[in-house]
């Protein structure tokens, strides 16, 4: 229960905001796309580490954070996308200086760390080094400097080699999630697939469908996945299975195996049937795609939208397209355009504000995500976005 009288001015205001009902009005994706990034630009300028990063979230109660490598590096595939697409330099400025914090950061023998960068333990993380690898690669791919190059196949050789036979991670894991091997570590995979993709280096791209096939052994008979979330395997998160189904399809975008696609839309396929009128999707899953939460996680919802959005252009499938934008409309609904700058144009963890997930933030990678799926829409139907 929130103790709203304690609370600073800010939060008290946006649960109050939140709980007015209906949302507000759907800026579109244009306009949603412009406003995420001009919030993640003030989320580079602001952060607490001033070191060319982009700042983890910002709270309604202490305001910025340090910078968040993980998100940082794949948020550089995102601003070269809408740097070429806009014909925005200002936008490939700031990618090169996320780029090159990144590689500044680096440790010897190619792992980045788990977390801000001020947390501790500062050690390599499988997860967080996959992470960046994403933005590496695109930065290697764009530039073509070799010090995003050389980054970047340090850090896909730092994978290859600790990886299992069976194509599970189990070394280096995150300090900042609950220990075990996790499902979602095929997002880990879609980083060596891009790397790949830049090098021709077929040993990456093996070690990543070798992990992409690990991950099907965890996925249940109605596709629910077992070891699919950052700390309540039994209620995931949608951030997580929007990171597990995107990873397997990447894969099969890459190899092609039929069962890689079945997997996916047998998951994305219970998830349109979750998804509740409004749009959302409950921000946790129990095993029978129950709602195991009554909050929504924003970031899952763009995420899950982005696979329908994969889907419905692979299979010609009109469901997943239908769901994706309900999603896509739900979340531009909770975008606030006219706010204090911290909240303007960002995307918050929960919805309401005060759910568990994020709560109290605006996270760095829900503007991320909430901008690669309205732009899938934009593409879709230029006319009508």
């Amino acid at each position: 229960m929130i103790d709203r009288g304690r609370l600073p001015r800010l939060a008290r205001a946006e649960v109050r905001f939140d709980a007015r009902g209906p949302l507000a009005g759907d800026p579109g994706p244009e306009a949603a796309v412009a406003a995420h990034l001009e919030w993640l630009g003030r989320a580079q300028d602001e952060s607490a580490t001033g070191d060319g990063g982009v700042a983890r979230h910002f709270s309604l109660l202490d305001g910025w954070a340090a910078s968040y490598p993980e998100t940082t590096g794949y948020i550089v595939p995102t601003l070269l996308d809408c740097s070429r697409r806009y014909g925005d330099e200002a936008l490939e400025n700031r990618a090169a200086r996320m780029l090159d914090w990144l590689v500044s950061i680096q440790f010897p023998g190619g792992p980045f760390q788990g977390g801000m960068v001020n947390e501790e333990p500062i050690v390599p993380v499988t997860f967080n080094t996959g992470q960046i690898l994403l933005g590496l690669a695109a930065g290697a791919e764009h530039f073509g400097r070799p010090a995003y190059l050389d980054a970047m196949t340090g850090a896909a050789d730092w994978l290859t080699r600790t990886q299992g036979a069976d194509g599970a991670w189990r070394s280096n894991p995150s300090p900042f999630a609950r220990p075990g091997e996790k499902a979602y570590d095929t997002h880990v995979a879609w980083g060596l697939l891009e790397a790949a993709g830049v090098s021709d280096n077929e040993s990456w791209a093996a070690a990543a469908l070798a992990n992409i096939d690990r991950a099907l052994t965890f996925q249940r008979p109605n596709g629910w996945f077992a070891s699919c979330c950052l700390n309540d395997p039994a209620r995931p998160l949608t951030h997580t299975i929007g990171y597990v189904l995107r990873g397997i399809l990447e894969g099969y975008g890459h190899g092609g195996d039929p069962r890689h696609l079945a997997a996916v839309r047998q998951s994305a396929d219970a998830l349109v049937d979750a998804q509740r009128e409004d749009g959302a999707l409950p921000g946790r899953l129990a095993e029978d795609w129950s709602p195991a939460a009554d909050w929504t996680c924003l970031t899952g919802n763009v995420q899950i939208s982005a696979v329908w959005m994969m889907l419905a252009r692979i299979s010609g499938d009109t469901r997943y397209l239908a769901a994706a934008r309900r999603a896509n409309r739900m979340v531009r609904r909770t975008i606030r355009l006219d706010a204090p700058p911290g909240i303007a144009g960002g995307v918050k963890g929960s919805f309401p504000i005060g759910g568990e997930y994020g709560r109290f933030q605006l996270l760095n990678w829900a503007a991320k995500f909430s901008i690669d799926a309205n732009l899938m829409e934009i593409d879709v139907d230029p006319v009508a976005s």
